[in-house]
């Protein structure tokens, strides 16, 4: 097997990274590093570690410029809408260094006279985490920041296709003086994961990814007790309600389908309108799609770039040809997208109606630009629908209603319920999935307790 590791631009097919897998000798020397690190990192104050982790991500986005376009060459995401990227790296990060203090604070149980009690949060030690190439940088703040506040060490090991990504954030930790072994990147082969994985100097692996990716997380953990934090996907679900405010539900779910190509664990896959606005919702939907502009992602024109490979266009082809096999019917034609090919990661926009759930399009994730419409009689055939679904990360209802809204959303099997929005982390709020779409929490006071253990201490006064 070659030690080599090779990212191809879905721009145009080139080898635009070649980078060295880690040797054995290496890995151990970070393992090493890591653990060595973590007692001296704990062991200094929340501000002075908040301190150095502001002034990384100043340092971080200090390179803007270099990298976006970076962006667009390792993952395909239009130039345009790449600084949207940097921009939720830093609220995501600046949230969690800001509330630190507090969701790290001693917790306090009550008085108990002639005894002193409190509950603490400790660290776990040393935190693996396994980063996508979708959302490179703001998936893998999601763990790294509260990780590193939380007094553990970072082993960061990124997605083959964003390795750039692994390399610009400890670029950014030796430029903001990070003691040496606290924040560190390894590119890894998948045998090497897991081994790393598995050693014992591991405390915690945060993992966002596939379904196959979970279990072989799993997997490699078995026979260990640590903790594993899972995000794996969805197939999210969106609900126009008969009292949505129709051309809002369209321009945002349009968006909430297509951005990124439709490459989101959190996008918008398939849509459940009341059967009052079904047309006019689909007429809409479909007027809007036609005014993406797919091409080359470094076009300041674009706003639809191409998939991360060829591959993941074929796996959208083949559920948009299934459903249509079995009497959906596409409502965009893909010779309206001149930069569309067969055979290649430019993948034109499809929306398709008469489906069911009977087809994969509306039931295995399809992780691109396509989305299914169906429509409904009702809140509870609605819901009903939505439960319908191995995944459970996001949920959207689209009302005029909140108390409806809120009630829909008590009887959804998900880990985030949106109305009138979609696809958006608030680092407030803790993000979670249910069945396949993973277990754990990141984000939000929550995130913090999985990426620390309760230590209690129950004092007798002497007397």
């Amino acid at each position: 097997m070659s030690n080599i590791q090779k990212t191809l631009s879905p721009v145009d097919g080139s080898v635009y990274v070649e980078r060295a897998l880690a040797e054995a000798a290496h890995i151990e020397q970070t393992l090493a590093a890591a653990h060595q690190a973590q007692q001296p990192w704990a062991a200094m104050s929340i501000p002075e570690r908040a301190a150095l982790l502001h002034r990384w991500v100043d340092c971080l986005l200090a390179h803007r410029e270099e990298i976006l376009p970076e962006l667009s060459w390792q993952m395909g995401r239009p130039l345009a809408a790449a600084p949207a990227e940097l921009g939720g790296f830093e609220e995501r990060a600046r949230h969690m260094l800001d509330i630190a203090g507090d969701a790290l604070a001693d917790l306090q149980v009550g008085v108990k006279p002639g005894f002193q009690r409190f509950i603490r949060r400790v660290p776990l030690g040393v935190v693996f985490t396994v980063a996508p190439w979708n959302y490179p940088y703001l998936t893998a703040v999601n763990s790294i920041v509260p990780a590193l506040m939380a007094g553990n060490t970072v082993i960061l090991k990124h997605s083959a296709q964003t390795p750039l990504c692994a390399e610009r954030l400890d670029q950014a930790a030796l430029e903001a003086g990070l003691p040496e072994g606290v924040f560190q990147i390894l590119h890894l082969s998948h045998d090497d994961t897991a081994r790393v994985i598995a050693d014992g100097r591991i405390g915690f692996v945060a993992f966002t990814g596939s379904v196959a990716g979970g279990r072989a997380v799993q997997a490699a953990a078995a026979g260990r007790f640590i903790g594993q934090g899972l995000e794996l996907g969805g197939k999210d679900p969106a609900y126009v309600r008969h009292d949505a405010d129709l051309a809002h539900a369209v321009e945002n779910l349009t968006d909430g389908a297509f951005f990124n190509s439709g490459q989101s664990c959190c996008g918008i896959e398939r849509i459940y309108v009341h059967r009052s606005l079904y047309e006019r919702f689909v007429e809409g939907m479909v007027e809007t799609v036609k005014q993406y502009r797919l091409g080359n992602p470094l076009d300041p024109d674009t706003n639809l770039g191409p998939m991360v490979r060829t591959s993941a266009a074929t796996l959208v082809r083949q559920h948009i040809a299934e459903a249509v096999s079995r009497g959906a019917r596409a409502l965009i034609e893909p010779s309206g997208f001149p930069a569309h090919r067969v055979d290649s990661p430019y993948q034109a926009p499809q929306v398709l109606v008469d489906v069911d759930h009977g087809m994969q399009v509306m039931r295995e994730e399809s992780f691109g630009p396509v989305v299914g419409i169906m429509a409904v009689d009702s809140d509870a055939q609605a819901v009903d629908l939505m439960n319908d679904s191995d995944f459970g990360l996001t949920a959207c209802v689209w009302s005029r209603d909140e108390a409806a809204a809120i009630q829909i959303g008590d009887a959804l099997h998900t880990g985030t319920v949106f109305m009138n929005r979609c696809d958006y982390l608030d680092p407030a709020l803790a993000w979670v999935g249910v069945k396949h779409s993973g277990r754990g929490c990141t984000l939000s006071r929550v995130g913090y307790e999985h990426l620390t253990r309760a230590k209690s201490f129950h004092l007798r006064t002497a007397t």
